[in-house]
């Protein structure tokens, strides 16, 4: 079987205005989502699709293409799905599921289904890549959502991105000298961020708000020590914390660590970023959070 890879995300800046077009910094992580392919002209139109997580297989079907049903699954639910994400494909694709062939289809999803790396994400990417369509148009339909995720997928890199007036992006070297003493803590639950979006698209936003964000990104790439990007963190996080009034992560949960607490994405859940100090460690397993990851552990720079 042939293959593709793509790797999940973490966003670091401008979580929940990047809807509205803030300028979004995000970095790819070591851990992603693997495609494998295998077609054979036989006069069948089926497609049989096996997802396997961590390498152990937990959705498998049998799609007639012909008719788009489902003929066999172990989980209806996620098999509709997948069903409804392939049509948006033919749907896209010149070549894909147009003609009787039978396909082989393999996903392997490396990272927890909690750590909200990307699921989705490096599906579509992969998906897109396989059928030669683009990637933003199938998440689109598929999914929504801004597409910043798409593009550090896509691009399996760290990005610069925006979503309106039109999709923009770059890829970036963020590589900062002071990336061995940051940290990615693990908060044991994966956010489902549909509450959150629809708080934050309650509330009247300004230009000069989501300016904001873009100028704060704007100020965190080009950071070179690690005092004046711990505190554009703790602004960032104030500023959000105020705009959907939520209390931040670290007056919930961290309100005695000594250094910035940063949220990374939906407010809730996920992962949250850090900084090193004495005894870090104990700090954070004594409150219950135990997977901690360095930079060079989680991040693909």
């Amino acid at each position: 079987m042939s293959g593709i890879f793509s790797p999940g995300k973490l966003m670091l800046t401008s979580e929940y205005f990047a809807m509205d077009g803030a300028l979004v910094l995000a970095v790819p992580t070591r851990l992603g989502q693997e495609f494998y392919f295998r077609e054979k002209d036989n006069g069948e139109s089926l497609i049989f699709w096996e997802a396997y997580h961590q390498n152990k297989l937990w959705l498998r079907a049998v799609i007639d293409y012909n008719n788009w049903q489902v003929k066999e699954t172990n989980i209806p639910s996620g098999a509709e799905f997948i069903l409804k994400t392939l049509q948006n494909v033919q749907s896209l694709s010149e070549t894909k599921f147009k003609n009787s062939f039978t396909y082989h289809l393999k996903t392997n999803l490396q990272f927890p289904a909690d750590f909200g790396l990307g699921s989705s994400s490096t599906l579509m990417t992969n998906l897109a890549e396989w059928a030669q369509v683009d990637p933003f148009h199938l998440n689109k339909i598929s999914l929504g959502g801004s597409g910043y995720d798409i593009a550090v997928a896509k691009e399996k890199a760290a990005v610069l991105y925006q979503s309106m007036p039109e999709i923009k992006y770059e890829k970036v070297n963020f590589n900062p000298s002071f990336k061995n003493e940051l940290i990615f803590i693990h908060l044991n639950q994966k956010q489902d961020s549909r509450e959150g979006i629809s708080l934050y698209k309650s509330k009247n936003k300004s230009k000069n708000k989501v300016d904001e964000f873009s100028d704060l990104t704007r100020k965190i790439l080009l950071c070179n020590e690690l005092e004046n990007f711990s505190e554009l963190m703790v602004i960032h996080e104030q500023k959000i914390s105020d705009f959907i009034e939520i209390p931040a992560v670290k007056s919930r949960l961290f309100i005695d660590c000594p250094v910035f607490v940063k949220s990374l994405g939906a407010w809730g859940g996920d992962f949250v970023m850090s900084s090193k100090f004495d005894g870090f460690k104990d700090y954070f397993w004594g409150k219950g959070f135990n997977t901690i990851f360095e930079w060079s552990e989680i991040i693909d720079s």
